[in-house]
């Protein structure tokens, strides 16, 4: 790749950023880059980023004039569609069944079987229960080489092929213990209080603000938000009960009297039945909707484009965890089973003098100078 120019990847018409290539040489450019309102460095991409405006792109144009070169971004290649067959069709059934009985959750019975279906089509002309581990393998490898699936990808394709060998055919688990890709070390998106103040108060209406204050105020996740009951405030005992969370675990969590008080004025302009947030058909609310009210309010306040409704539950957590709140109460709320997962909030604090008293401070502190004696 050339290494004198800056590559400017045209964006498609909707797209909600502008990625750019800086060659890694060009250390002034990428400081000038870097210090633009809403840049941002996408770490396995090797690229940068800025929101899609007219306004950013005039001002990359005019930054580096002739350095810069524009070029369309090649898209990845996509997983052809897979005409389903009778016999992958009775394989489907025959899993969906087994997961129905196992009680798993709508949300994975589908990706599980989206997922499925590539694989089936791929080993159609093999009994299924004589492949090997290597041969799953070597169909992980195709599938990443040639159209470049993500981690999070591979591993729901993992998961979805041991659950059909373990429960669906009954096969030995160690049998099929495949290779997943390293975990990432990422850290959670957090928000500051003050951006989390902003978005979580700009909605108008009454119940999109309750909506936000409820995920940010409880540390919910948008599928337990949604399944909340009206029943599930328990106001006198101060916490709201939540139900069949993630792994099919019931938990308490927090309830703030601030959010008690907003759901009370929320209650008496919209009186909900049975769902604690009903749809305009009386229902339950949807996902789509509280992802909808989220980026309205993302936009509306100019925060963090990246973030998206479940960093108010990591910044919950954040949050609690800097005000020096025990980390077993923070796990209880969140429902984690280990203190592991939940520790991972504890490397998102910022070291500073605020949060870390440096060995310094308490080396002056129980050490006693003495005098200068040339005086």
């Amino acid at each position: 790749m050339d290494d004198s120019h800056i590559i400017m990847y045209l964006p498609e018409p909707k797209a909600g950023r502008v990625k750019f290539f800086i060659p890694y040489k060009m250390r002034k450019e990428r400081a000038a880059f870097k210090s633009l309102n809403t840049s941002f460095y996408h770490y396995h991409q090797k690229l940068w980023s800025i929101v899609n405006t007219s306004e950013n792109i005039k001002k990359v144009e005019l930054l580096f004039g002739e350095k810069l070169q524009k070029q369309t971004l090649k898209a990845p290649a996509t997983l052809p569609k897979v005409e389903i067959s009778e016999a992958i069709q009775m394989e489907l059934d025959r899993n969906h069944q087994k997961m129905i009985l196992k009680g798993f959750s709508n949300s994975t019975i589908r990706n599980y079987q989206s997922s499925l279906i590539q694989f089936f089509k791929y080993f159609e002309a093999e009994p299924y229960r004589e492949i090997t581990k290597e041969q799953i393998e070597g169909f992980l490898y195709f599938l990443i080489s040639k159209f470049k699936i993500s981690e999070q990808k591979q591993n729901q394709l993992v998961s979805a092929i041991k659950c059909y060998y373990e429960h669906t055919l009954g096969m030995p688990r160690e049998y099929y213990d495949i290779t997943r890709p390293k975990k990432s070390k990422n850290l959670p998106n957090v928000l500051s209080e003050d951006e989390v103040r902003d978005i979580i108060n700009f909605p108008s209406n009454t119940k999109h603000k309750a909506i936000l204050h409820t995920i940010y105020g409880a540390g919910l996740r948008v599928g337990e938000l949604i399944r909340l009951r009206v029943n599930d405030i328990r106001s006198a005992d101060g916490y709201i009960f939540v139900k069949d969370a993630k792994g099919k675990k019931d938990r308490h969590t927090v309830l703030s009297p601030l959010l008690l008080q907003l759901l009370r004025v929320y209650f008496k302009e919209y009186r909900p039945s049975y769902w604690l947030f009903e749809g305009k058909e009386g229902g339950q609310y949807t996902a789509q909707s509280v992802q909808r009210i989220y980026r309205r309010a993302v936009k509306g306040t100019n925060s963090n484009p990246w973030s998206t409704p479940h960093t108010l539950r990591h910044s919950f957590a954040t949050h609690l965890m800097r005000r020096g709140v025990n980390i077993r109460y923070i796990q209880s709320a969140l429902g984690h089973s280990s203190t592991k997962t939940t520790e991972v909030y504890t490397r998102v604090l910022g070291i500073s003098n605020k949060t870390l008293k440096s060995p310094l401070d308490t080396l002056y502190e129980t050490t006693i100078f003495e005098k200068d004696k040339t005086k």
